[in-house]
């Protein structure tokens, strides 16, 4: 009876090792299965990171290239400022030139009638101490203008059109 228990329990011993075997093997080749899909991705990711930081240093180099025509880049023109009590020059002057579109109808500073609507000024870029370009539009035609301005001592701006365009409507 010793030896059929000895026998029964090396059995069963021999038969939980097999077992054992067989499902580690399986979780064993299921585990390297997942890590090669996550280096797979991990791979793929750095590559995406790659990717996204020469976009992110090609988008910064078009930004400096935008903002080469501008008054908060231009330290020459901001020391023009510098005699006058005026914390943001750009805005400063952006603003005033939007209060001329507060005045009924077309704004003065537009040598086009407006055909859909009164002609207003819609974008503002303030490009130095003494010029800036405007868009403008009726809402159904527009056009651009290239503006020459004076800040004055008592902080008044005047204004004085350069040149302009209305584009052709297709």
């Amino acid at each position: 009876m010793k030896k059929s228990l000895f026998l029964y329990l090396f059995v069963f011993t021999a038969l939980l090792a097999l077992f054992l075997y067989v499902s580690s093997n399986g979780m064993l080749k299921a585990k390297d299965t997942e890590i090669e899909r996550l280096q797979t991705k991990i791979s793929n990711l750095e590559n995406d990171a790659e990717k996204l930081l020469d976009s992110t240093q090609s988008l910064l180099i078009d930004t400096a290239d935008l903002q080469y025509f501008s008054l908060e880049n231009n330290d020459e023109a901001l020391a023009y400022f510098d005699d006058y009590d005026v914390e943001n020059p750009a805005g400063y002057i952006a603003d005033k030139l939007l209060e001329t579109n507060e005045r009924e109808g077309d704004n003065p500073l537009v040598p086009y009638a407006g055909m859909e609507g009164p002609v207003k000024i819609n974008k503002i870029k303030v490009l130095n101490h003494r010029w800036i370009i405007a868009d403008f539009s009726d809402g159904k035609h527009w056009g651009e203008l290239f503006i020459r301005y004076e800040l004055k001592k008592d902080l008044g701006v005047d204004f004085t059109l350069v040149d302009h365009l209305l584009y052709a409507k297709k």
